[in-house]
């Protein structure tokens, strides 16, 4: 008998082996990006490789049954019946991540959720990562709208999502909160080359799900940044461009020793000259980042932040300075005592901010998993400015007599200080099996920020005291919120999310402003946000999803300011409910998302175009609005080394029976178009890769027409523009000296376009030059951006 098996058994063999071999090929991706530098192993056979740049691999091997292994920080396995050539996409999105990916687990979401959103991975930045600020580096992403004060990308840059300006875009990093408690604003300048230390970013347009901080009214931005490394390098990093812009950045990680610890750093120095006059930019930045992993425990201690000086270009210019000199910069001018026109040397912002975060992440088993955070961030800075001919008595100065006159003006330099501190902790729990996910989380965060002033200089008149400070205001605000979340499989193909959301908060101020009024706010909100979804799976391709969510903002210190300045009502606490219908469709070559949106307000704080004395946009309560939009991406790959990114974004974004005062009267001006909401945006990327490690992309940006008023004032339009730019990279692998050799290299604007991406719209009231009658005088100010320019960099990699 054992003859007879020994037989049958040595038959079976042959004629295995007597088979012609076959090909088991794929592309692996995650968040629909071709992800390279996957392990890829085939278990039991010992064979094992790793994916190139566009995320494939290939193994030759006889038929069989076979597992393959899929590892790349998280790991997935699949199981392949190879009897004939086999091509597979591997998604790892959904997969387990490494443990940094818990930080943000409990507020991102994945393929298979009810939220309109798109990713950015490290690879895509490190593309055109030369030393401009994040919201450049976003530029081409759906429903995005960038812009900067210094024309060039470095310094002060903001960005818009569905018309709905920075304030209004929740930004988590690692899942704390980073905008500003008061202004709710998120200033990229203070965090200079961050992209250098960022993992991913995922933008959830709309009110996206529940996370911490600021309420969500156009988007929610999370970034996690960099994993903890199993191995050591260090890299160097060096770029030059246009308007004497200049990065560099020197990178290293210990890699795991010990089996457990991690220690990695940045260190950073950007400066650009700008390309508005004088708007040079000094960013210096640092992240640090010790990490102790023990199974399925990871502690992660943070310090990173960085110290901005930037010369004023928040002023913009008006028409005629634009038609003369688009480069113009009205910042520091003044006219000394024979009549020359100057410009003063330190009209600058400068402020520090430190952050310091840690983070505690811990899988209990299969099923459970836990994450704490605390954080405490430090800021402190000022921006100086030359006030030519200053009312005495606005900086606390007395008047002063010479030749026998009362003087009551003075040439003078002030400083406005801002000091603040902002503390707390987010935690969460998450129970997940195989039908279901449960959540529950949230975080309590303190603010305390004095804002005081000082004079350090008189041209005439009696100076303070060193340590007397002209007014000083205390603010403090407490922010708590606690949410629970649910996603359930109804059936096979049908997953229903659930998401509540109590969220209270208190903010007051007490003391005098810059402009020698009192300032005291002493409000309190309870907002109750539920949000709730279905995703339908018709097939492995094609899936459907709705959603439904309602979210509540309060008002920002700014318009707390403004109401007071124009004897306005208090501003109202803001409520948005958004409905949101999505399909997505993902194939080998082909993927889509396609959503459909109704944004609907009450009492939105719409932006009316004006600027406050300190560059702040003003808003004003709309009373009923809203945004309908149609969102559109989609990726082509026509051939293994050409492919296609495009999105468009089309939307009508009205203000309902919107009423203010013109012309001496209030005027209702029935519908109108919300300020800076462009009906069109649209973006475009062109990927080609002519040979290994060479990636060329053309990048184009459309941005219609927009108004910068409510009244769809013809003196307050935004003309539409196209730009387009370059980018390419090579990565010389294997050299000498070095691990690898990346050049990097970018052209903005390629075609030269004179185009401006923001601006600001004024408008008061002249009854001189005809008695008797009220006429509105109108005019606007405009942020021209730069012409054809240049960056390239190169990266060395030990």
């Amino acid at each position: 008998m054992k003859n007879v098996l020994f037989i049958v058994s040595l038959l079976f063999t042959t004629l295995v082996f007597a088979q012609d071999k076959i090909v088991i090929s794929g592309t692996v991706v995650q968040h629909a990006n071709e992800l390279s530098n996957v392990a890829v192993e085939i278990i039991g056979i010992n064979q094992a490789t790793i994916t190139d740049l566009n995320g494939d691999f290939k193994f030759i091997v006889f038929p069989g049954n076979y597992k393959l292994k899929f590892t790349h920080g998280n790991s997935k396995t699949i199981a392949v019946k190879a009897f004939k050539d086999q091509y597979l996409r591997v998604d790892m999105s959904n997969e387990e991540e490494q443990l940094e990916e818990v930080f943000l687990s409990s507020i991102r979401v994945s393929a298979d959720s009810p939220i309109t959103y798109t990713n950015l991975g490290n690879e895509e930045i490190s593309q055109r990562n030369l030393g401009q600020d994040i919201p450049v580096l976003m530029n081409y992403l759906p429903s995005v709208v960038t812009t900067t004060d210094a024309g060039n990308g470095v310094g002060y840059t903001s960005l818009r999502v569905r018309g709905s300006d920075a304030t209004r875009t929740n930004v988590t990093i690692n899942g704390i909160p980073y905008n500003d408690s008061e202004s709710q604003g998120s200033f990229w300048v203070n965090l200079g080359d961050i992209a250098s230390s960022v993992e991913n970013i995922q933008l959830q347009r709309g009110v996206g799900t529940s996370t911490n901080g600021a309420g969500a009214f156009g988007a929610s931005l999370n970034i996690l940044t960099d994993r903890y490394s199993e191995k050591a390098y260090a890299e160097i990093s060096n770029s030059y461009g246009s308007y004497n812009t200049h990065k560099h950045t020197a990178k290293f990680s210990t890699g795991l020793f010990n089996e457990h610890w991690e220690f990695a750093g940045r260190a950073s120095l950007i400066k650009s000259d700008g390309y508005i006059d004088r708007a040079e930019s000094e960013l210096k930045s640092y992240f640090l980042q010790a990490a102790y992993v023990n199974n399925n425990t990871l502690v992660k201690a943070l310090a990173f932040g960085g110290k901005e000086r930037t010369y004023q270009a928040w002023y913009g210019i008006e028409q005629k300075q634009l038609e003369e000199d688009r480069r113009y910069n009205p910042a520091g001018e003044y006219t000394d005592e024979d009549g020359n026109v100057k410009y003063y040397d330190n009209q600058t912002d400068n402020y520090q901010q430190d952050h310091y975060q840690l983070l505690w992440d811990q899988k209990y088993d299969a099923n459970w998993s836990s994450n704490l955070g605390l954080h405490y961030t430090i800021g402190k800075g000022y921006y100086e400015e030359y006030q030519e001919a200053a009312n005495l008595v606005d900086f606390g100065l007395p008047n002063f007599t010479a030749n026998g006159e009362d003087i009551t003006t003075s040439d003078l330099v002030n400083r406005t200080w801002l000091d603040n501190h902002f503390y707390g902790l987010t935690f969460n729990g998450t129970y997940k099996n195989q039908r279901m996910e449960l959540i529950l989380g949230g975080g309590i965060n303190t603010y305390e920020g004095d804002h005081f002033g000082e004079v350090i200089y008189t041209r005439f008149a009696q100076n303070l005291d060193p340590d007397s400070d002209y007014y000083f205001n205390v603010a403090n605000k407490t922010d708590f919120n606690i949410y629970g979340k649910a996603t359930i499989a109804i059936i096979e193909n049908l997953k229903a999310f659930g998401d509540l959301q109590l969220r209270t908060l208190n903010y007051t101020t007490s003391g005098l402003l810059d402009e020698g009024v009192d300032l005291v706010i002493d409000d309190r909100f309870t907002f109750f946000n539920p949000k709730a979804g279905l995703t339908y799976k018709l097939n492995q391709t094609n899936q459907l999803y709705a959603s439904l969510a309602v979210a509540h903002r309060e008002p920002t210190r700014t318009d707390y300011k403004n109401a007071l300045f124009n004897d306005a009502d208090k501003p109202e606490e803001e409520k948005l409910t958004d409905y949101e219908l999505g399909y997505r469709l993902k194939t080998e070559k082909f993927q889509l998302n396609a959503n459909l949106y109704y944004m609907d307000y009450k009492n939105q704080l719409v932006l009316t175009g004006d600027i406050d004395n300190s560059g702040e946009p003003v808003r004003e309560n709309s009373g009923d609005s809203y945004r309908l939009g149609l969102e559109i991406e989609a990726s082509i790959k026509l051939l293994p080394t050409l492919s296609i990114h495009s999105n468009v974004a089309l939307s009508r974004n009205k203000n309902r029976d919107f009423k203010t005062k013109f012309d001496g009267e209030l005027q209702d001006f029935g519908d109108t178009d919300i300020s800076f909401s462009p009906e069109i945006v649209a973006g475009n990327r062109i990927s080609y890769s002519p040979v290994s490690n060479l990636q060329l992309n053309f990048l184009s940006k459309f941005v219609g027409d927009q108004y910068m008023s409510n009244i769809e004032s013809r003196a307050s339009l935004l003309e539409s523009y196209f730009i387009n730019d370059l980018s390419i990279q090579y990565v010389w692998k294997k050299t000498t000296l070095f691990k690898e050799i990346v050049f990097t290299g970018m052209v903005n604007n390629i075609f030269d376009v004179e185009y401006i991406s923001n601006g600001y719209y004024y408008s008061f009231e002249d009854d001189y030059s005809n008695p008797g009658t009220i006429n509105t005088v109108e005019g606007a100010g405009y942020y021209p951006q730069a012409t054809i320019n240049f960056l390239a960099g190169i990266t060395l990699k030990f």
